[in-house]
């Protein structure tokens, strides 16, 4: 893994992304499970498209996750003096509004695009995070892969021992990164409607909004075409739903948020991870999706 990394990194950047796509499309080639999880995933978000606007999207996909590769591989390369040749800001004043409320920053995000620049930008343009990860297996791959994502000054957060800190982090007013559309376990989520499906979804960002009041801001990241940059998108934050029920402010409120992501997987369909299979946990009774 080291030594994949400081290859591609030492590679131009135009080259590094070119070296990373195809790189992506022969692996997803070589998964045919992957592929169908793609394909059964669109058919469920869009059956009225063609089977051509299915394999559209997925080679979008595929190509995203190249490049994404290959921009962490550069993420020694990126500066606070170049960043803006790599990503634009949109929105900032909206975050911006958010940490005046000084109550901390809750950052809704998911899988759009190459997410690992998004993050990592945002701290390089002068306002790093906190983000929630879950340790990968490998011990020195791991140690590999945080360095690399901390090197623009974030610090990660063990998604597994994760509720104390992040309390500890927004009472100091900072910033917390969160990917909120994973499929999860009854355990740790709530149903809630996706693309009109229910979907099972993290209850823990509006469980921390709701004991915080800090403010929950969209933000994602997606490729623009016609600049040839990526585009890092603030929202203005979410308001929060309380009726002094807690199951169903916790319900209602990750419904809101994760309203938000459809409808931004809605506006970059291509952009979106499809290999994820986010409808595996099922209704008890329900039967299940995949195959």
């Amino acid at each position: 893994m080291w030594l994949l990394l400081k290859m591609v990194g030492a590679m131009p950047r135009p080259v590094a992304r070119f070296v990373g796509a195809r790189t992506a499309a022969i692996l997803f080639w070589l998964r045919p499970g992957l592929r169908a999880a793609a394909a059964e995933n669109l058919k469920l978000a869009f059956p009225e498209w063609s089977n051509k606007q299915r394999r559209a999207a997925i080679r979008g996909m595929v190509r995203q996750l190249g490049w994404m590769a290959a921009e962490f591989a550069q993420f020694p390369h990126y500066t606070k003096d170049n960043i803006e040749r790599i990503v634009l800001l949109d929105g900032f004043e909206n975050f911006a509004a958010a940490q005046a409320r000084g109550k901390g920053v809750l950052f809704l995000t998911g899988h759009m695009s190459a997410w690992e620049v998004a993050p990592f930008a945002q701290a390089l343009f002068g306002h790093p995070l906190h983000f929630l990860a879950r340790p990968i297996d490998n011990d020195r791959v791991d140690a590999l892969i945080t360095k690399y994502r901390c090197l623009s000054g974030n610090l990660p957060i063990d998604k597994n021992q994760s509720a104390r800190a992040v309390l500890k982090i927004l009472a100091a007013g900072g910033t917390v990164g969160i990917l909120a559309d994973n499929n999860t376990s009854l355990a740790e989520g709530v149903f809630v409607d996706f693309f009109g499906i229910p979907a099972c979804t993290t209850a823990g960002l509006a469980r921390f909004a709701l004991h915080t009041d800090a403010a929950v801001v969209p933000g994602f990241l997606h490729w623009d075409e016609m600049h040839r940059k990526y585009r890092l998108c603030f929202e203005p934050h979410v308001e929060l739903i309380r009726t002094g029920d807690d199951a169903a402010d916790i319900r209602e409120n990750t419904q809101r948020f994760t309203r938000v992501i459809e409808n931004y997987v809605r506006r970059h369909p291509a952009q979106w991870l499809w290999v994820h299979r986010r409808w595996k946990t099922r209704p008890p009774g329900d039967p299940p999706l995949y195959r």
